[in-house]
């Protein structure tokens, strides 16, 4: 008896800590979702989820149809609008503080510049990240409303104004969810 209470114990103790850790990891802050669709001529489709962490928004987003094992530029853009079919409607890198395009990780960059989209072997890309300068409450730096898009090429981080990550190949608009 006392073996199968303690199994009991332990599996209610593994069942509340993953409850704990399924509500920490989309927890109580606004969220946010895009669709991303293929532009003429391409296949990438994909989709991203943002949600408030503090003053931090967590992005997890899973895109297809990439070049394998391949880098792509990923980058929060000015308008949410993508009916140009080229992905050109959703205009600039989403930048309310005129910073110079930079890396993710550097204080002066875009609010809209976020980590490359590296393809694994069958096209597909898997990204996970913590971001500052943005936000999905209401205010200069919220990308609700934005557009979101997939370059075709890698950003280089220093090409200005675009990191020269080429056309664009995926496009979707952050909607709060």
């Amino acid at each position: 008896m006392r073996t199968a209470a303690r199994l009991v114990l332990i599996a209610a103790v593994a069942l509340l800590a993953g409850c704990e850790t399924v509500q920490s990891m989309w927890g109580g802050g606004p969220r946010a979702t895009a669709n991303l669709q293929p532009t003429k001529g391409s296949t990438v489709r994909g989709t991203a989820n943002f949600e408030q962490r503090g003053d931090k928004v967590r992005v997890v987003a899973n895109v297809s149809g990439l070049r394998p094992n391949s880098e792509f530029g990923f980058h929060v853009h000015e308008a949410g609008d993508c009916s140009s079919g080229d992905g050109m409607s959703a205009k600039g890198h989403f930048n309310p503080f005129g910073k110079p395009h930079g890396h993710h990780g550097s204080g002066e960059r875009h609010a809209g510049d976020l980590p490359s989209l590296k393809a694994n072997k069958e096209g597909r890309a898997n990204i996970q990240t913590d971001l500052d300068v943005i936000t999905l409450a209401p205010g200069p730096a919220s990308i609700i409303g934005r557009g979101l898009i997939v370059h075709a090429d890698p950003d280089d981080y220093k090409t200005q104004p675009t990191g020269n990550a080429g056309a664009r190949i995926a496009c979707g608009v952050i909607q709060a969810s």
